[in-house]
């Protein structure tokens, strides 16, 4: 009788103990999707649409989903992903290190070295040149091992290196997010 009540005794706690575990693990995931909807919800359909057009040029080029990452955070940092037609020194007088007003548009703030007004407010152009510029300078496997706000820094040269840090969680969450189809419909 003893051994029959000991057996119970464990058989319960054992199936306690999974629940718990499970219970756990479930709400980890609920508040990891819980970040992923704050984020996704925190943009508008043209904000939503940029992120997509990046990621979806990443993609095509065969990037992997941290390196779409980075340049979603990089446009974030840049512009919040909006499409710009003016930059820096038109909102607050921000001039290049040699003084020269700055150039900046798009996505991506990018200046007049980077290519045409055209090109520079048309996302997936926009897009195509920071990959470019990523990937010569700031080539594999060195890009793996880097933290992406030294990433974004060393394409854009922007004046703090860790401008893009603040950024880094929420490009994850967003493009998370917006890998996956049923989560983003379950967020709406």
């Amino acid at each position: 009788m003893l051994r029959a009540r000991r057996a119970v005794a464990l058989a319960i706690g054992a199936v306690l103990a999974v629940a718990a575990v499970v219970g756990v693990i479930a709400l980890a995931q609920a508040s990891a999707a819980a970040a992923r909807c704050e984020v996704f919800t925190a943009y508008d359909a043209a904000q939503l649409d940029n992120a997509r057009t990046i990621m979806a040029v990443g993609r095509a080029d065969g990037l992997p989903i941290r390196d779409q990452a980075i340049a979603v955070m990089t446009a974030m940092g840049e512009s919040s992903l909006r499409n710009l037609d003016y930059g820096d020194w038109e909102t607050s007088g921000v001039t290049n290190p040699d003084g020269t007003a700055t150039t900046s548009l798009g996505l991506f703030q990018q200046q007049n070295g980077w290519g045409t007004r055209e090109q520079r407010l048309d996302p997936a152009t926009a897009a195509a040149l920071f990959y470019r510029a990523m990937i010569a300078d700031v080539p594999e496997p060195e890009r793996s091992t880097l933290e992406p706000t030294d990433i974004a820094h060393r394409v854009q040269i922007n004046r703090d290196p860790d401008h893009y840090a603040k950024f880094w969680p929420s490009a994850e969450h967003l493009v998370t997010a917006l890998s996956d189809e049923t989560f983003v419909d379950s967020c709406r």
